[in-house]
């Protein structure tokens, strides 16, 4: 296992996708990019941010819940990529019994940032797709601000209607 850290949430240009970017502790120091949602990145930023909404969000819940029952999560560890898609899991701690939780990565890193769980990739994982992004390619490749995220979510939201969601059957 890999420890790595959070180090942003972006906007990749052109295609204003999100990504969330984990970087190597220590060691080469590699990036991970995981393109996420547009909620789930604004979820992050929020949390990166310290920003208390009104209500809790999913994932403020999630740690509620986590926190009245007692569970502790003590690591989230990203495992592979399957095709274009990375997979994550939950270590989580009950009193002496140990579990593992399937996650989205984007999930399991918003649950992380609100309470501090460390974050992993497998080796395995790092060695493949783990890339070293020096400044000048970051500052050219993305752009973007948790407000960036907020304003194209609520674009979203405006523009969609339920028969978005029609089957077409």
């Amino acid at each position: 296992m890999v420890e790595m850290h959070l180090i942003a949430v972006r906007v990749e240009l052109p295609t204003n996708t999100p990504v969330v970017l984990l970087q190597e502790v220590g060691g080469a120091e590699r990036t991970l990019p995981i393109f996420i949602g547009t909620p789930e990145a604004t979820a992050i930023a929020y949390a990166l941010q310290g920003v208390v909404p009104p209500r809790p969000m999913t994932h403020d819940l999630m740690r509620d819940l986590l926190i009245v029952s007692d569970v502790e999560v003590t690591s989230v560890v990203i495992t592979e990529l399957r095709g274009s898609t990375y997979f994550a899991e939950l270590n989580v701690r009950q009193l002496d019994r140990l579990y593992t939780v399937s996650s989205r990565p984007s999930d399991a890193i918003a649950l992380a940032v609100r309470i501090g769980s460390p974050i992993y990739a497998d080796d395995d994982l790092i060695d493949a797709e783990g890339v070293w992004l020096s400044h000048e390619d970051d500052d050219a490749m993305l752009s973007g601000s948790a407000d960036d995220l907020v304003d194209q979510f609520r674009a979203f939201i405006e523009e969609i209607s339920p028969e978005d969601f029609s089957t077409g059957a």
